[in-house]
């Protein structure tokens, strides 16, 4: 027992400043939440996403590239999709991964923590709504509503476009 004290007090000296270097200074916090906003008002970002949250059945994690671009007056989605499709082209058709333009484009401001962001476009085979939260640590969650596929969320990180500085 003596032993396992020992080593749970050895392994709680050497993870407790580690812990401490993950937490970010106020001035990195305020530097990340200004890059996060000039990057929304220029329109030129990217989320890249790590989790889905289908409508049904449990949230899954996610590898490879998956992402939502807004570059200007374009949208360009690469985003799974895992769910009940209603109306869709034989073979399943674009899906959630397409280019296209935006057909409208509202932005909240900040309000506390978060910026809400409303992404409207059609991909020549359905209508769909991204919804597009971003909080000020740099993260984001998406939530898309379509008319022809069940409703799915995603959460991911926000980085700029221009400058490489991609996270």
């Amino acid at each position: 027992m003596k032993h396992l004290l020992t080593l749970l007090a050895a392994l709680v000296v050497i993870l407790l400043p580690g812990c401490a270097a993950l937490r970010r200074s106020p001035e990195e916090k305020a530097a990340e939440k200004l890059r996060i906003e000039q990057s929304l008002e220029a329109r030129e970002y990217r989320i890249d996403v790590n989790y889905m949250l289908p409508l049904r059945g449990p949230g899954k994690s996610v590898t490879g590239s998956y992402s939502l671009t807004i570059d200007g007056s374009v949208v360009d989605s690469y985003l799974p999709y895992f769910g009940v499709a209603y109306n869709i082209p034989y073979g399943g058709g674009k899906a959630l991964s397409f280019k296209g333009s935006i057909g409208e484009y509202r932005d909240s401001g900040w309000a506390k923590d978060r910026r809400t962001i409303i992404v409207s476009t059609d991909n020549g085979e359905d209508t769909l709504t991204f919804t597009i939260t971003v909080f000020d640590d740099g993260t984001a969650d998406i939530s898309v509503r379509s008319r022809n596929r069940e409703d799915i969320g995603f959460r991911g990180k926000i980085g700029p476009l221009k400058n490489g500085s991609q996270d």
